[in-house]
């Protein structure tokens, strides 16, 4: 899986890492740093529930 994020899209709004803080991780400085771009199997679940929650739909998934 790679993951993908749009930041013109990006409200950076931290609902992503709420559901993957492993992946998302929204800084000091208010701006969303995708931490790993190629998340483990293990990861899948919780990646895909941030893309589909993400409110601006920012986040895509390539498998």
């Amino acid at each position: 899986m790679k993951v993908t994020v749009d930041f013109d899209l990006c409200e950076s709004n931290a609902i992503c890492m709420a559901a993957a803080p492993e992946v998302f991780e929204v800084r000091d400085d208010d701006f969303l740093y995708v931490l790993n771009e190629n998340p483990g199997a293990e990861l899948h679940d919780k990646v895909r529930e941030a893309a589909e929650r993400c409110p601006k739909q920012a986040i895509t998934l390539e498998d």
